[in-house]
């Protein structure tokens, strides 16, 4: 029964700091930004590179990627996910790194809603 009310502790003194937790979630949302991560396939034919916020931001294609139009499609599916399985990673570790910061127990970054 005391249980219940160990969490609610923790819970009340969340929310005194509510503010601070505001500022941090706007700061994290601006680091994702910057967060970019690259993915390649066929040897380098196709590279994808995407943010943290899971935005493409570019591709590119050797010519002979773009001579064969089924190669070309399954490379870019291939970099493109690669690139965002680097970049989920990235999150991930910039959001256990904030939980952290606001006194969470280790992995909780990555299960808070939105954050990866």
């Amino acid at each position: 029964m005391f249980d219940m009310f160990k969490g609610m502790g923790s819970m009340a003194g969340l929310m005194r700091n509510l503010p601070k937790l505001r500022e941090q979630m706007e700061e994290f949302q601006r680091k994702l930004g910057e967060i970019t991560a690259e993915g390649d396939a066929g040897a380098g034919m196709v590279k994808a590179k995407v943010n943290g916020r899971l935005e493409v931001l570019s591709l590119s294609f050797s010519e002979e990627a773009i001579k064969d139009r089924e190669l070309l499609e399954d490379l870019t599916r291939a970099a493109i996910n690669q690139a965002l399985q680097k970049a989920r990673l990235q999150v991930g570790e910039e959001a256990n790194k904030m939980a952290a910061e606001m006194g969470l127990p280790p992995g909780m970054g990555t299960n808070l809603p939105g954050l990866g």
